[in-house]
């Protein structure tokens, strides 16, 4: 007889794989929320602005909940100098993403900065030493062939702006190593808080500069809701991966580009032409034929 039901901790493994997609989706969401409000914010504000209204409510819901009082901790780490860096990549590429939103359309952002785990991939060779076989650099350079579709140097089609989301990818490439690095020294509460304080701080020097008052109260929900959309889309980031791989949450990330392409049908008009689309898909299957090889080097 084969009718004994399954061993409790499979359905276990199976139920908390299923609840990780969940959340992966729902961090990827509030991702795409995020970008869509902060494209909006720009027709009202300066980009930098922006930037610094994500991480000034970012900062307020991360400080609630991990404040040095009851998580004194948290504010310790054993790596200053490599905290102080990674949190000023990850500013950095907020800041390129956010001015790049103001040119382009959601889908075209997104659809380049696809390429960062390509560009993590080629990162990791000098930085981690890891090695890279010929069948996953020709997939990485594949990847890189499809954002030159989505970017079209030297065609009518060419928008600079572009250039900043490329420019953004790399420091996020970047700041994704480093956060590798980091987490075999300091726990996740810490880097959390560094990445929010430094950049913070980093931004609001500018804001004497360019600071414009906003012109009614829904600019300053937008304002707020770009710092919760990140801070929630981050903390599902993190719940996911506490339940399910990475090799099963992955490419769930793609459907970011599905709910971009609503917000910026919906909300502006924009709809990606077919070459965007075309670009798109080969960065996608780039990245996920670079993790199906990692999937059978583990195994």
């Amino acid at each position: 007889m084969n009718d004994r039901p399954l061993p409790r901790f499979k359905d276990d493994t199976r139920r908390n794989r299923l609840i990780g997609i969940l959340l992966m989706c729902g961090a990827v969401l509030c991702f795409s929320f995020l970008d869509g409000t902060a494209k909006w914010l720009n027709q009202s504000m300066p980009s930098l602005q922006t930037v610094w209204a994500r991480y000034a409510s970012n900062v307020l819901i991360v400080c609630a909940i991990l404040n040095p009082v009851t998580h004194p901790r948290a504010y310790r780490t054993s790596r200053l100098k490599l905290q102080l860096l990674r949190s000023f990549l990850l500013f950095f590429s907020t800041a390129m993403n956010f001015i790049a939103l103001r040119y382009l359309q959601l889908a075209e952002t997104i659809s380049i900065s696809f390429v960062v785990p390509l560009m993590v991939a080629l990162l990791a060779v000098p930085i981690l030493g890891e090695r890279v076989g010929a069948a996953r650099l020709i997939a990485i350079l594949v990847g890189f062939g499809g954002i030159l579709v989505v970017v079209r140097p030297g065609m009518s089609g060419f928008n600079p702006a572009a250039l900043l989301t490329l420019i953004g990818c790399v420091g996020y490439a970047l700041y994704t190593i480093l956060t590798r690095l980091l987490a075999a020294h300091d726990p996740t509460e810490t880097t959390l808080v560094f990445s929010g304080l430094v950049g913070f701080g980093l931004v609001s020097l500018m804001m004497p500069f360019v600071w414009v008052v906003p012109p009614d109260w829904t600019i300053i929900v937008g304002m707020a809701a770009v710092g919760a959309f990140a801070s929630v889309g981050h903390f599902l980031l993190i719940l996911a991966h506490q339940r399910a791989p990475a090799s099963t949450l992955i490419p769930f990330m793609y459907t970011q580009l599905i709910w971009m392409i609503l917000i910026g049908y919906f909300a502006f008009g924009d709809m990606p032409d077919k070459i965007t689309l075309l670009g798109s898909a080969v960065v996608i299957a780039s990245g996920l034929y670079l993790l199906w090889q990692e999937q059978r080097r583990a195994i």
